[in-house]
């Protein structure tokens, strides 16, 4: 449940705490007082976009904070786990939002992205709006509100509608790739006529593994001949040439004089004898020299034959905009996709074999997933019923009509509509073609408390849902909600007295302005405080003692039924 909230420069609030007691708590305040400014700044840290005016005039970022208990709540807390977010049974949530634009999200202290939020938000706490009874016109919602209600008293529904939805995502990929693969034939054959043609003049080509680097070398030996056997003569003779001076002779007379000087003091037989090695080493390159220089020969038509090669190669590559050293890979490439296409008549049947299990597979788990909503149909229709007869509706009947799609879908084989009667006599009829607006509250209302009761989420908000309802029927609404807070923690924005008159807890919403700036303040009010507020909430141009007895009377009726 939610336990605590801070809200700093929000909107026009400008510093607020607030701690939450488990059961009812309604909100109460003046029209314009800024009711709903709480729930927008619990939207925000869960996750909500930031919408203008967030941040308070001359603040420079805006910051809610919002703690859950959470020991009751193990799917959170292995979610926190799971994110390593988990800091001993704490569930403490941050959002800051700059005046630069910027926007920042924390749990336990840990920033996280703003969809992570959401995520945990949407464990958390239910937000039924003032206008959920629009949003209820939509058949979409309608088949969602059923599947929710359903999955909270079978929990293999939602195992139906996960399966349900992966079969079709199957199904509707083999379809695809079917459609792909028999729109393709034509192109396929072409396809694999230059298919075989680059295959087998890249196998004409024969380019082995190594080749490549092996007659680059060459060709840079065979082209620069000349140049490498004057060098190399150059070289030899100064190594070992028979005029005077050559370095061989240099060495062995100044190895010969260093080894005279070492008899004189042994300390110089490391120098003398790497001086003997360096000898030796000149006199094995000097052989080597003169064995390269022995094999080099002059072949102009091997140089041609490089030339030729070297050319066809690099023409190959060119043609198929690589380096020459990718043509390998290339053949590899090509062969794969060959084999590929050449399989495809056998790749074809094979997926439309896989095609037809699928469509066997959906059917059956979708089917599963209709009579599953046939059963929870007529279930949420008899609870929906009595709550319309509790609010005033004695003759009121909801049915939920389950429609056979034409196509497949995600969702199963079915759209779901709700229909309601409100009159003796009178046919059902879609909620969308219920003309009174206070007749439609009524029923979205009856709606919300059954499946909201139904789920697990711990924290239930109902923003000014008793719209457009008075009376006896205000009160209905205040005990349907307050049963409701038996089981999970309710808040709710409320203008009728009746309602108010049966929470737990009671939170006041002013405003204060001056000519500097306006500020929205909310506090617990108890006793007296509580009985001013619902006598105000009772009407009339001046509070009376007649309208607080009556304030008076109405809290204590509200708080027998509490116990």
């Amino acid at each position: 449940m939610l336990q605590h909230i801070d809200i700093r420069h929000f909107a026009i609030v400008d510093k607020l705490a607030l701690t939450f007691q488990p059961g009812m708590t309604v909100l109460t305040g003046e029209t314009g007082a800024g009711k709903s400014i709480l729930l927008d700044a619990l939207g925000l840290a869960l996750g909500d976009r930031a919408e203008a005016g967030t941040i308070r005039t001359n603040a420079g970022r805006a910051e809610v904070s919002a703690e859950f208990d959470i020991d009751q709540l193990p799917a959170v807390q292995a979610w926190l786990a799971e994110h390593e977010l988990d800091d001993d049974g704490q569930c403490l949530i941050r959002r800051t939002v700059s005046r630069e634009g910027r926007s920042k999200g924390y749990i336990n202290g840990r920033p996280v992205p703003m969809h992570m939020l959401r995520e945990l938000g949407e464990q958390l706490v239910d937000i039924h709006g003032q206008h959920a009874h629009q949003s209820l016109l939509r058949r979409d919602i309608q088949r969602q509100a059923l599947d929710a209600y359903a999955a909270s008293h079978d929990a293999k529904h939602a195992t139906l509608l996960t399966d349900t939805a992966g079969q079709f995502q199957r199904w509707q990929r083999l379809r695809e790739e079917l459609a792909l693969l028999q729109a393709s034939r034509e192109q396929r054959d072409d396809r694999l006529e230059l298919l075989h043609y680059q295959v087998e003049e890249l196998h004409a080509l024969e380019l082995a593994a190594d080749e490549l680097a092996a007659l680059e070398a060459e060709h840079a030996r065979l082209a620069n001949l000349n140049q490498l056997r004057e060098g190399g003569e150059r070289i030899l003779a100064g190594l070992s040439g028979e005029q005077a001076g050559s370095l061989l002779d240099g060495l062995d007379h100044l190895s010969a004089e260093l080894e005279q000087l070492q008899a004189t003091d042994p300390a110089l037989g490391n120098a003398s004898e790497a001086l003997q090695g360096a000898a030796i080493q000149a006199r094995e390159a000097a052989a080597e020299l003169r064995d390269y220089l022995d094999g080099l020969s002059l072949d102009p038509e091997r140089l041609q034959t490089v030339d030729e090669r070297l050319a066809l190669i690099h023409d190959l590559a060119r043609k198929h905009h690589l380096r020459p050293a990718e043509l390998p890979a290339l053949l590899v490439e090509l062969e794969t996709e060959l084999d590929t296409l050449q399989n495809a008549s056998v790749q074809l049947d094979e997926v439309a074999a896989e095609l037809g299990q699928a469509e066997a597979d959906y059917r059956a788990t979708a089917a599963k997933l209709s009579a599953s909503r046939r059963h929870a149909a007529k279930k949420l229709g008899r609870a929906v019923s009595d709550n319309l007869q509790q609010l005033g509706m004695p003759h009121g009947i909801f049915e939920i009509r389950l429609e056979a799609l034409d196509e497949f879908s995600a969702n199963g084989m079915e759209r779901a509509e709700f229909c309601v009667t409100t009159n003796p006599g009178q046919p059902l009829q879609p909620m969308a073609k219920v003309a009174s607006g206070g007749e439609l509250a009524r029923i979205s209302l009856a709606i919300q408390v059954i499946t909201a009761g139904s789920g697990t989420i711990p924290t239930l908000i109902f923003d000014e849902v008793d719209v457009g309802i008075g009376g006896g029927i205000a009160e209905v609404v205040g005990r349907l909600l307050r049963n409701l807070s038996d089981q999970r923690q309710v808040l709710c924005v409320t203008h009728q007295p009746q309602v108010a008159s049966l929470a737990h807890q009671h939170l006041q919403v002013s405003k204060q302005a001056d000519k500097q700036s306006t500020t929205t303040d909310v506090a617990p009010i108890q006793d007296q405080a509580r009985v001013e507020e619902i006598a105000r909430m009772l009407g009339g141009l001046e509070i009376t003692e007649q309208t607080r007895s009556h304030a008076r009377e109405m809290i204590e009726r509200g708080q027998q039924a509490l116990s």
